[in-house]
């Protein structure tokens, strides 16, 4: 894995990884660049990992080994108890890509879990204006060939 890149001005950060490991490894890494309360977009094509760095993520906040973190395609929503620095954080883990409307968005209850101690993660919420308006950055996954992915991401200042 090469190393994350930080961009000073921009809070953006890039990883790049060559295996679904890697990919766990960058979530470890990035976890501890996620302060609560977040919203975050996670986008990228089916397949590039999404669910894999989100693996990585729950690990690195002691909320769940990387095999108990699956995709949320049909349940809609994860949760997740972990803690950073000996306070609870909440993992809220989202796929959204079955939803077809604003209207099935709400009844989620989004706004309910952006509490003061939430990550929330989102896959597909770039697909709603709403979530893209209360998102505080977002996780771009792209596939370079292979197993290999370049993950960007741009957290809002």
């Amino acid at each position: 894995m090469i190393p994350d890149t930080p961009t000073a001005a921009s809070r953006t950060h890039e990883f790049t990884t060559e295996s679904g490991a890697e990919t766990i490894e960058a979530g470890r890494k990035l976890a501890q660049l996620l302060t609560p309360p977040q919203l975050l977009i996670l986008s990228g094509d089916l397949g590039t990992g999404k669910t894999t760095l989100v693996k990585g993520i729950a690990e690195a906040l002691d909320a769940a080994e990387a095999d108990e973190v699956t995709s949320p395609t049909f349940t809609l929503i994860h949760e997740y108890d972990g803690a950073r620095e000996g306070k609870p954080v909440k993992l809220f883990h989202l796929d959204v890509y079955r939803l077809e409307g604003e209207r099935q968005l709400e009844t989620l209850g989004l706004d309910e879990l952006l509490t003061p101690d939430a990550l929330v993660l989102v896959e597909w919420g770039e697909k709603f204006k709403s979530i893209r308006k209360k998102a505080t950055g977002e996780i771009v996954i792209a596939s370079t060939g292979g197993d290999a992915r370049k993950i960007t991401v741009t957290l809002k200042e």
